[in-house]
């Protein structure tokens, strides 16, 4: 299918000093995302139904290459309940649009929402609910509802229309998976199903259909709960179903697509990310994080639907960071295309920098919406800088040492307590609307004990200048923290035995942990309370007795640290230095950075290697205080250290950036020290510093 297309910019050609920038990228062994994919540049295409190939489609094609983008993502009207025989129609307009977009060297993905059908003029005329098989194939609440809800609830849905949130385990699941198959064969590249989940705008906790009551009957061999209570054992195994249910789900459209194009690929739409949305709608995207041929389209939301990240405090801006890491982590050894949205130039090309640090490949959008750039020169500026570093930016092997435990069970069932808390600040800025919290206090992450003490862990990290990596906790194996000396397991309360077993032999092969909270690997992996701690050995302490303060226990080869204050937590809420001192201490012991950074602690820096250089990102966020407060820029100095192992010496220096008049490197003077080399930089926004030693 792919054969004939013509080379993608900046995909196979460029400039000189591009093409040795270093060693030709070969893909992960057993994983098909072919190059494209993994160096997407990504925007939105969308054409009206009666685009005329020429006289529309083409044009949208050629300004969007105009702007270095190597990937269109089209969303048309397949979001609209439409017959057979419209559907069918417009397949022909969908062909004809790839055909155009590959004859430019440009890919396509297309976007299909996959559990939401919306009824345009619905809540008056004809409906998908009303009118035809939406009755019996709706997700319904605890309560029976149906989840259906008619215009304005949220910004996609146009007043008048019907939305519709479907059952996947009802007869949706093959009307949508013939229309995939369909999708597959008008030569598309890729298909992006829209967030899979159970949608709680309407209602919460669904789906209590008849088909899903039938199908957890058929997994647990349990009855549907009919109230939401954590402390039933049935409504938690419920929570814990939902989210391999969707699973499933998201399996079964990526092997449609594939039975007609086994070189199709599949990005699911995942809204959401490292906090509480995963519980409350059921969607975990690291149960696919190990799954082939399908990956993510992480749709990281901003502060302000309005004003974007315009009015971040500097913790709310960790908390970014955290949501993009985590992105990269649950998405594998594949490609994590994410969300970056903007309101101004200046915010979403920072918004983008981040993007870019975690190593996930941009979607610029303007937000609230995804059919426009933040800026046009931006985004061409951005993506041309992309283009030119694809190899350092998505080729690279991670330098991180630490890993910080994402535990999808302890998210769940750890103190649950309303609220998503996907950043700090709830209290919108004077003048600032439709801001994420609605001002309700308990939607920050410092309200959420264990996300509040992962979320700390993140802040300490960052503004310590330590690379870490985020690690999921679903399908976790002992070839996933071979590459960590420290593991931090905040607030780990929640295991099953196989995830103990796994941390046990980590210890005890030498590598350290830093386990913190109030009952340490006390839960199993559904939240039920165990007898005996499931690390009791390794903690060097058994449950039913007081719990000491802190501990410091050898086991094997290795050691954990233990404390029982939520450190992170303190220090998410408050910047409690010696808090983050006494968290860090284990980190520094086992595993002293190898590369440092003096200057302003809202400078993140990111570390990885490709040959022979040592690439350190930069990300300067000093703009940003303890207070929203208006967007700046200012240009941050501060100094890298690396140390140069036993042999070697420095070769060549150089720094690139998007925010010069080039994206070309620049060659940069560094001092050495014993055995140490510096370089000092002065940040605009981002800096990508390349040292080559041999």
């Amino acid at each position: 299918m792919a054969a004939n297309l013509l080379p993608v910019p900046g995909l196979r050609s460029g400039p000189a000093w591009a093409e040795s920038l270093g060693t030709a990228h070969t893909p992960v062994a057993g994983v098909p995302f072919p190059a494209w994919a993994r160096f997407a540049r990504i925007a939105d295409g969308t054409f009206d139904d009666d685009a005329d190939p020429n006289l529309d489609m083409k044009p949208v094609i050629a300004g969007l290459k105009a702007q270095n983008v190597s990937v269109i993502e089209v969303d048309t009207i397949l979001s609209n309940w439409l017959t057979d025989q419209q559907f069918t129609e417009h397949m022909g307009k969908v062909r004809s649009f790839v055909q155009l977009a590959h004859a430019a060297g440009i890919r396509v993905v297309m976007y299909y929402p996959s559990m939401e059908l919306i009824s345009a003029g619905g809540e008056k005329g004809p409906s998908f609910y009303k009118d035809s098989d939406g009755k019996d194939w709706v997700q319904r609440g605890l309560d029976g509802k149906p989840n259906v809800f008619y215009g304005s609830l949220v910004v996609w849905v146009d007043p008048g229309d019907e939305s519709c949130w479907l059952s996947p385990d009802s007869p949706w699941r093959d009307y949508y998976l013939t229309r995939v198959k369909a999708l597959a064969a008008t030569g598309l590249d890729a298909i992006w199903p829209d967030v899979p989940i159970y949608f709680d705008g309407a209602l919460s906790w669904c789906d209590t259909s008849t088909w899903a009551t039938a199908a957890f009957k058929a997994d647990t061999g349990l009855s549907m709960p009919v109230k939401a209570d954590f402390t039933d054992l049935a409504f938690r195994r419920y929570v814990e179903w939902r989210h391999r249910n969707l699973l499933q789900w998201q399996l079964d459209i990526a092997a449609a697509g594939r039975s007609v194009n086994p070189d199709l690929v599949t990005f699911v739409e995942t809204v959401t990310m490292d906090y509480q949305y995963s519980t409350l709608v059921g969607l975990d995207g690291a149960y696919l994080r190990k799954a082939e041929g399908v990956s993510h389209v992480w749709e990281v939301d901003i502060l302000g639907n309005y004003d974007g990240m315009r009015h971040a405090t500097a913790t709310d801006w960790t908390c970014l960071i955290s949501m993009y890491k985590y992105a990269r982590a649950a998405s594998g050894t594949k490609p994590a295309w994410a969300f970056s949205y903007g309101w101004k130039a200046d915010d979403a090309s920072l918004v983008m920098a981040e993007v870019l640090a975690a190593g996930c490949n941009p979607y610029e959008v303007k937000t609230p919406f995804k059919t426009e750039t933040t800026d046009r020169a931006m985004r061409t500026r951005m993506y041309g800088f992309v283009a030119a570093h694809q190899e350092q930016l998505f080729a690279a092997t991670g330098g991180a040492v630490v890993g910080v435990y994402h535990s999808s069970s302890s998210r769940d069932f750890v103190s649950p307590t309303e609220g998503s808390g996907m950043y700090v600040t709830t209290k919108p800025p004077t003048g600032v609307k439709d801001w994420w919290s609605f001002n309700e206090p308990q939607e920050s992450c410092t309200r959420h004990e264990w996300l509040g003490e992962f979320r700390g862990t993140v802040k300490s990290l960052v503004y310590a200048h330590i690379p870490f990596d985020t690690v999921p906790s679903p399908g976790i194996e002992a070839a996933d923290l071979a590459p960590y000396r420290v593991l931090l397991l905040p607030d780990l309360q929640a295991v099953s035995d196989a995830e103990a077993n796994v941390l046990r032999a980590y210890v005890e092969g030498g590598g350290t942990v830093v386990i913190t909270g109030p009952a340490p690997t006390g839960l199993d992996q559904l939240g039920t309370a165990r007898s005996e701690y499931a690390l009791a050995d390794v903690l060097g302490f058994r449950g039913g007795g007081p719990l000491p303060v802190s501990r410091r226990q050898a086991f094997g080869a290795g050691t954990c640290w233990y404390f029982k204050d939520l450190l992170g937590l303190k220090y998410l809420s408050a910047t409690d230095q010696p808090s983050a001192d006494r968290l860090l201490e284990a980190v520094r012991t086992a595993a002293p950075p190898t590369v440092t950074l003096t200057g302003d602690r809202r400078i993140h820096l990111e570390l990885s290697h490709l040959g022979n250089d040592t690439l350190v990102q930069l990300v300067n966020f000093t703009g940003f205080g303890d207070t929203p407060a208006a967007f700046k820029t200012t240009p941050a100095t501060c100094t890298v250290t690396l140390a140069v192992p036993a042999g070697q010496q420095v070769l060549a220096a150089t720094v690139s950036s998007p925010d010069a008049a080039s994206p070309a490197p620049r060659p940069v003077t560094w001092t050495v020290n014993g055995a140490t080399a510096s370089v000092e930089l002065t940040v605009s926004q981002y800096a990508l510093l390349a040292v080559t030693m041999g």
